[in-house]
């Protein structure tokens, strides 16, 4: 047969299959499993940042203990705790006013965010009190407080649990 007679066209080859789509199965679940250890670490971090704070407080009063133990000093012991619990509540709560606060409102504000509080262990009590004027004494004075009184006190402020804000005050 003559080839102009019968009018065949070439052959047409499909597209040639992409090396990377359409993926296999093995890479959906590979996929799968790195998008989950990566969850799973941005988990963990976060986690494991969240309880810096309370590893950090905890070593700081430690330490504190430590020093009143070796010098007995009332005076220095209060200013310390003052300073912790101060450093601690802007930590705690950093999108509120705090740092501005002093005499019996910041003795108020410790009371009302403390979540384990009771009448003994009050900041407005004589024992609390003395975290107002503590502070501004020479490291010389002597002060009369119960110092195992002022550091449980301390010490269940520090290590209740305190719930983040985002509007400004504690819930």
């Amino acid at each position: 047969m003559n080839q102009q007679t019968l009018n065949l066209r070439d052959i047409h080859l499909p597209e040639p299959i992409s090396w990377w789509w359409p993926l296999a199965p093995g890479w959906w679940v590979l996929l799968a499993c790195t998008l989950l250890i990566l969850a799973a670490l941005f988990i963990i971090r976060k986690i494991y940042r969240s309880r810096q704070l309370r590893r950090d407080i905890t070593t700081e009063l430690a330490l504190i203990k430590q020093q009143f133990q070796q010098s007995q000093n009332r005076s220095q012991l209060a200013k310390s705790l003052s300073i912790l619990l101060r450093r601690a509540s802007i930590s705690y709560y950093p999108k509120t006013n705090i740092a501005g606060l002093t005499g019996e409102h910041w003795l108020d504000y410790l009371d009302s965010t403390n979540l384990r509080r009771s009448e003994k262990t009050s900041f407005r009590s004589n024992t609390g009190k003395v975290l107002l004027s503590a502070p501004y004494l020479p490291d010389d004075t002597e002060l009369d407080f119960d110092t195992q009184s002022l550091i449980q006190l301390c010490e269940a402020w520090l290590m209740a649990p305190h719930r983040k804000t985002t509007r400004g005050q504690p819930s």
